[in-house]
């Protein structure tokens, strides 16, 4: 049996826990962002696909490419951002599940059924993106998610060659809450979100 979080915790991760514009002028460390994935790992997919793959851009490099490729209301706050993660969907996922869910042939689900594979690496990809933000607000990081970017121009710059596809962003830090930061927004009730059946 878990024990509940605290409420300390609960309110990191999720009450007090907020989408950030703006960032202090404090680096992340490259460190912090392996431990970063280390956690967000273990949310579940299904089969076990794993299809996120995420490029860390933290060099000055990296960020003049990527740039031109934002919207104008993203651009200034992505280049503030000590890092910017690009979540991305492998559609050749299916290729590792031999190794990732070896207790059954799960390979062979996908060969074959682009659409499947495409439903499914978007899907779990995008679940696996969340977890990146959870597990970053559990290390004491804060974030702003973003779409508003050219994704065949990402594509382009950073996945070339490659079965990977972008989704969406995520700028990582220690947010500036005096900056840019608006008042929380209004979320929909139980009543009007949930049905139990």
């Amino acid at each position: 049996m878990h024990e509940i979080l605290s409420d300390t915790a609960l309110d990191q991760l999720f009450r007090e826990a907020r989408t950030f514009n703006a960032f202090l002028p404090k680096p992340v460390s490259d460190e912090q962002l392996e431990q970063l994935y280390e956690l967000a790992k273990f949310g579940p997919t299904s089969a076990n696909a794993s299809p996120m793959r995420v490029i860390f851009v933290k060099s000055s490099e990296a960020k003049a490419k990527l740039s031109p490729l934002m919207s104008e209301g993203n651009r200034a706050k992505t280049l503030a951002a000590p890092v910017t993660a690009i979540i991305g969907n492998d559609h050749a996922f299916h290729q590792h599940l031999p190794r990732l869910f070896p207790h059954a042939d799960a390979k062979s689900w996908f060969e074959g059924n682009q659409p499947l594979i495409d439903v499914t690496a978007f899907r779990n990809a995008t679940l696996q993106g969340a977890y990146v933000l959870l597990a970053a607000r559990a290390l004491g990081l804060d974030c702003g998610p973003m779409s508003g970017f050219d994704n065949a121009g990402v594509d382009a710059a950073f996945f070339a060659g490659s079965t990977v596809k972008s989704n969406f962003l995520i700028n990582i830090g220690y947010g500036d809450a005096s900056r840019d930061l608006f008042p929380r927004s209004p979320r929909l009730p139980f009543d009007e979100a949930c049905t139990i059946a």
